[in-house]
């Protein structure tokens, strides 16, 4: 961003200000251009005070810097309101619908908020001694009881940190088991309609994925299956529901194929809101799950995380989990709750601590405020969001899969593309209404995906005003496609050179 300079003639400076001033949403309020905070840097300016008597001189000469850093010299006020208003230009879910397919952006209770900042809980030291962290570690020990109980599954570990830090624990896991029965399989078959993490953990695991192509109703058929599954196969991954939002009604005659083989069946369950309180997948033959807590259960991550991505065997696996386990014993008539590493058999430590305590926190907040009951609607409104968006907008854009939608349905840009318009055009035009774009491009099997996940915490009327838009777009991609060529036009940001962007990369200011 280039230094405004001062004009001497007041009117064109008086111009200048009143198009600063009317920039979106200039209309409904005031909107201000946010210079960089070098460029609000003034010398001599500061927004500290202390006394040089109290400074520490006797750093070795060598460790001393030879010149001040570069940094801005600015008041308190400068700083407050520069990331103030950095912060207003914000998109989160606490501001408006945010349909990313296949991430779950669902609204945070605040209440997960309030558990989470228990000073018991926010500061507690991962090194404090297992006897006064009692509380913390039944926290965790309770809510893999909880989670246990939502899947079906015998064990599990909270570790990983991320849901493709999951996947590799389970991969690792499953490699695990495979060299303890010396068994030297080198394949993991992964339908075409899987999480796109999924190849990446194989590899890190030391595996070769093989690619299952899907049928045309978009799900694994065991024929399909059959003309890959050989005694090499360590594992198949599914996703389930898979990413084009459809359940795969197979999979119990899928896992036992790979088990009469000898393998093994992974799950991805980033998409387990779907399936809460209505199945168990652990009794559909799966043999390791993950679990998102940062989607499924109402821990935020619009701004890229922290996540928890625990990990459910079944007792075949249970050995090789990561330690430490969370164990429950007597100890003086009351239970007492350790973190306990005696496991031979253990593929290790996934991480320095214990999982992200603080997500695990909100987690368990929001499965014990929602109970049995209140995670089956859950679901239920998910499944109902998915169907009423799918069903206002089919015809108007094409929808590639005919089977009925589980909590996310998936659209192209096939209709629209017939004016110019591609899928990214659609979305960056989405933008101009308010709404943050669906997840574009993927699944790769649908070419110009639009993948849309509304949640269960979308009311009907938000809902509605989406697919308005998004009727209102697709009108616009016949009559002015020039409109949609040059979207977003209200945004603080207009259409952006991305590909410029990448190869002209600036990761130092100079001024």
């Amino acid at each position: 961003m280039k230094k405004s300079q001062p004009s001497p003639d007041n009117s064109e400076t008086s111009s200048q200000l009143k198009d600063e001033l009317n920039a979106f949403p200039g209309t409904i309020g005031h909107a201000f251009r946010e210079p960089l905070i070098f460029e609000r840097s003034r010398p001599g300016r500061s927004g500290y005070s202390f006394s040089a008597e109290n400074v520490d001189v006797s750093l070795p000469k060598e460790l001393r810097r030879s010149a001040a850093p570069l940094l801005p010299e600015v008041s308190e006020p400068d700083v407050v309101r520069h990331y103030t208003r950095l912060s207003q230009w914000n998109f989160s879910i606490d501001t408006n619908f945010y349909p990313l397919g296949s991430c779950t952006m669902k609204y945070n209770p605040k209440v997960n908020e309030e558990v989470a900042n228990y000073v018991g809980f926010a500061h507690a030291h991962p090194y404090l001694p297992g006897e006064i962290a009692q509380g913390n570690l039944e926290l965790m020990y309770q809510l893999e009881q909880a989670l246990l109980a939502i899947t079906g599954m015998d064990a599990i570990t909270l570790q990983p940190a991320a849901g493709a830090h999951g996947e590799l624990a389970g991969i690792l896991m499953i490699k695990a088991y495979h060299e303890a029965h010396q068994s030297q399989r080198k394949k993991v078959l992964i339908p075409d309609s899987a999480h796109g993490t999924n190849p990446a953990s194989c590899a890190m695991a030391g595996f070769k994925a093989v690619e299952i192509k899907t049928g045309k109703e978009g799900i694994l058929t065991p024929e399909a299956l059959n003309t890959v599954l050989d005694d090499d196969v360590a594992a198949i991954m599914l996703t389930n529901p898979n990413t084009l939002g459809i359940f795969e009604p197979h999979i119990k005659e899928i896992c036992q194929m790979v088990h009469d083989k000898g393998g093994l069946v992974y799950c991805d369950g980033a998409n387990l809101n779907a399936l809460l309180g209505q199945t168990l997948i652990g009794e559909m033959g799966v043999d390791v799950l993950h679990m998102n807590l940062h989607k499924t259960f109402t821990t935020p991550h619009g701004g890229g995380g922290p996540g928890a991505g625990p990990v459910a065997v079944k007792k075949v696996l249970e050995p090789y989990l990561p330690i430490p386990r969370i164990t429950k014993r007597e100890k003086d008539g009351q239970p007492f709750y350790e973190l306990s590493e005696d496991r031979p058999q253990s593929i290790g430590r996934l991480q320095s601590f214990y999982g992200n305590f603080g997500i695990l926190v909100r987690a368990y907040t929001y499965i014990r405020e929602m109970g049995a009951a209140g995670l089956k609607q859950v679901s239920d409104g998910a499944v109902l969001n998915a169907n009423y968006i799918r069903k206002r907008l089919e015809g108007t854009f094409e929808l590639p899969y005919k089977q009925d939608s589980m909590h996310e349905v998936v659209f192209s840009d096939k209709k629209q593309n017939a004016f110019g318009v591609k899928t990214m055009n659609i979305a960056k035009r989405l933008m101009d209404y308010g709404f943050h774009p669906p997840t574009v491009y993927f699944p790769l099997i649908v070419a110009g995906a639009l993948m849309i996940e509304p949640t269960e915490t979308e009311s009907k009327e938000t809902l509605d005003k989406f697919c308005d838009a998004m009727l209102q777009i697709a009108k616009e991609a016949e009559t002015q496609p020039e409109l949609l060529h040059e979207a977003p036009h209200n945004t603080q940001q207009k259409l952006l050179d991305e590909a410029y962007a990448v190869k002209n990369l600036k990761l130092r200011y100079r001024p």
